[in-house]
């Protein structure tokens, strides 16, 4: 009896992680432009801006520097550098997670509010930004952190399918959780690189990518 004590305790806790709060700013106003952003981008109007999480899009920030990346999420209106997509809103890109170089991970919003961090794809996925990407690969510590942090989710929201990178975005546009209503918004992207992916996604057979589904 001790013994399968133990054993379900020990199941228990096997995906409890530490994940600190770093929080973006996140008043009335970042929900009312995600809601514009709804509207414009998928035609729906919505009293919330609540999601299903089917999906999980691995990111990196492309900046070696924790701080550095947080700052281009805090903001709730886009930088006057995001030229590409401002003309989809005015709603910041942000995150649910943000993973440092030596893996610790911060939670930036609540996991089922709805971010602006992928194309088309935004209502339905939790996105994980790493911190690197420039100079700086992601590093092993990252990687152990990303295994830990999927997890740990796809544990929490049974409704998870779809572990992607990225880069990969693109492959789901003919998809039905592809919600894009504009065919020209379009960015290409190479994040994470693409090693990254293979060897998070080895730990996850069971979590699919677009090439299940062809």
């Amino acid at each position: 009896m001790k013994k399968l004590i133990i054993l379900l305790i020990f199941s228990f806790y096997s995906y409890a992680m530490e994940i600190k709060q770093m929080p973006i700013e996140f008043t009335q106003n970042r929900i009312e432009l995600t809601k514009q952003y709804i509207k414009n981008s998928y035609g729906m109007s919505v009293d919330n801006i609540n999601i299903i999480p089917k999906m999980i899009v691995i990111h990196h920030t492309a900046s070696d520097d924790l701080k550095e990346s947080f700052d281009r999420f805090y903001p709730e209106i886009l930088l006057s550098d995001r030229k590409d997509i401002q003309n989809a809103g005015n709603l910041n890109v942000s995150a649910h997670f943000l993973v440092d170089l030596d893996g610790t991970v911060y939670s930036l919003m609540p996991e089922t509010f709805m971010a602006r961090h992928v194309i088309g794809l935004n209502l339905s996925s939790i996105g994980i930004e790493n911190v690197g990407g420039d100079k700086k690969s992601l590093t092993q510590e990252q990687l152990k952190a990303n295994i830990e942090l999927v997890k740990y989710l796809k544990e929490k929201y049974k409704t998870i399918e779809y572990l992607i990178g990225h880069y990969e975005y693109q492959n789901f546009d003919k998809h039905p959780l592809f919600l894009e209503k504009d065919a020209n918004y379009r960015t290409i992207k190479h994040d994470p690189e693409q090693s990254f992916m293979e060897k998070l996604r080895a730990n996850f057979p069971e979590l699919k990518s677009i090439k299940d589904n062809l």
